[in-house]
This record gives C-alpha cells, sequence and structure tokens, in this order.
C-alpha cells in the first residue's frame, strides 16, 4: 500500500509567536519549528497501517529548508522516504493554494492513502483535507479516532460532538486524524541513524508541475487586512462573596458576553 502522510512545520507553541510587519505572513524564523502535532499522529497511524498491511510510508511536507528537521524525525519514526516541496515561489500561500501544490506532488509520488492532522497548530483552518480531496477526486474522511482497512475497504470512526459516526468509503482516500486515534512512538538511536540513509527528494516549483500563478502570497484568495500583539494580560478581578456571589460573577460573565 503506498501511504503518503503530510506534515507540516510548524512554530513551538511554547516559543513566541508573530506576524511579519511588511507582509503580514507568520514568522517563522522568530520561534523553534516543530512537526504540527497533530500530524504526529497521522504519522503513527500511517506506519501501523503499513505494520498491518505493508507497502511503505512517504511523507510530503511544503515548507522553508528548516523544514527539513521535520522530515527527518518522520524518517527517524519510521517513515520510508519522504518528498519536500520548497520552493520561495510557495512563500505565503494559503490553504487553496496549497492544496494545489500537494496535489501536483501527489501525482508524482502516487498514492493509495493520504493522511494528515485535523488542522495545525498555526492556522487552525482545518480545511486542507476537504479541498485536497475535492481536487483529487477522491472520498474524504474526516477527524478519525479510528481507521480500519479491508482490501480496498477503508471504514473511520469519526469523532462527533455528540460521539462518533461510522463512515466507508473505498481506496484511494483522503484521511485526516484526531489525537485520540493512537499514540506516537518516539524515534529510536537506531531510527535516528537510518533516517540518515532514507531518500529525501527535494522539488520545487517547476519540477512538481505546479502552476506559479496559483500559489505564493500576491495570488492568495485570501489575506491578513489588520493585526495587532495582544495586549498584556490585565490584572485579575477579585469578587468578594458578601452573599451577591454569584450574582457579580454572572454580570461580570454577561459583561464579556460569555453568557
Amino acid at each position: 500500500m503506498n501511504i503518503v502522510v503530510l506534515v507540516k512545520q510548524v512554530p513551538d507553541t511554547e516559543s513566541p509567536r508573530k506576524l511579519k510587519s511588511d507582509d503580514s505572513t507568520l514568522d517563522r524564523a522568530a520561534a523553534d519549528g516543530v512537526i504540527n502535532e497533530l500530524d504526529e499522529y497521522a504519522i503513527e497511524e500511517g506506519l501501523r497501517i503499513k505494520e498491518a498491511h505493508g507497502g511503505e510510508v512517504t511523507v510530503l511536507t511544503m515548507g522553508p529548508d528548516k523544514a527539513a528537521d521535520s522530515i527527518r524525525k518522520s524518517l527517524a519514526m519510521g517513515a520510508d522516504k519522504a518528498v519536500h516541496l520548497v520552493d520561495d515561489g510557495l512563500a505565503g500561500s494559503d490553504a487553496l493554494q496549497t492544496s494545489h501544490a500537494i496535489q501536483q506532488a501527489l501525482g508524482r509520488t502516487g498514492f493509495d492513502l493520504v493522511i494528515l492532522g485535523s488542522e495545525s497548530t498555526d492556522a487552525r483552518t482545518g480545511v486542507l483535507a476537504a479541498m485536497l480531496a475535492e481536487r483529487l477526486g477522491v472520498p474524504q474522511l474526516s477527524l478519525a479516532n479510528k481507521v480500519e482497512i479491508d482490501g480496498t475497504a477503508i471504514r473511520v470512526q469519526r469523532q462527533t460532538d455528540y460521539g462518533f459516526d461510522r463512515v466507508e468509503a473505498s481506496l484511494p482516500a483522503v484521511v485526516s486524524v484526531v489525537e485520540k486515534i493512537n499514540e506516537p512512538r518516539y524515534p529510536s538511536f537506531k531510527g535516528i541513524m537510518a533516517a540518515k540513509k532514507k531518500p529525501v527528494e527535494t522539488l520545487g516549483i517547476a519540477d512538481a508541475g505546479i502552476d506559479a500563478s496559483q500559489v505564493g502570497l500576491a495570488n492568495a484568495a485570501t489575506e491578513v487586512v489588520d493585526f495587532a500583539e495582544a495586549p498584556p494580560r490585565a490584572k485579575g478581578q477579585i469578587v468578594t462573596d458578601e452573599g451577591d456571589g454569584g450574582a457579580k460573577i454572572a454580570e461580570f460573565l454577561a459583561s464579556k458576553k460569555f453568557v
């Protein structure tokens, strides 16, 4: 089975994050880069499916040169090979453009199953899986907390607000996963050493057959109109309960439009 796991390098949530003043894009140099947390669950699920059904796992990422760090960790976890989409012309691409670029890259790798996290911790759009499935013309199974494959049939348990749904489709397909699906493995020393010998293909816009007019900040369908740094946290308000504490709290919540 040809399993492709989409991995995104994002700023560490423990580091300060900010937008650049010149173009309102994320300043990726201002924080340490890490694998998007939900994508680690996607990697683990891809490895488990491979172990159960055979085949290989390819990690595909789109990002700057420093995203190579996330590729190495993915390979150390057990992925077989990687593809790195890296080109200055891709900088500033929104979700719609990213789905186009990844569609083109998948045309080179081929796939039976594409797995990715349900959202990233930087943009949090949660729409890439749907956009990609539409472009590829294959089923999308979203928010999976369990995946089962039987021949060409794929079944997932889809997490919902009221419990879960059972959804079935035929391969090839795109699946997005949530954090409850598994527990990602840590790279072993053996895995770290083996990762150094695994193939990594680097592709630019032209290499992947990407239409340059459909990617990049200047061609984005969305834009950041304005932004401001979050103000310092204000001193907390102390409510003294003199028999009317509940009413005071309710008034405070109502003033902040929480109730």
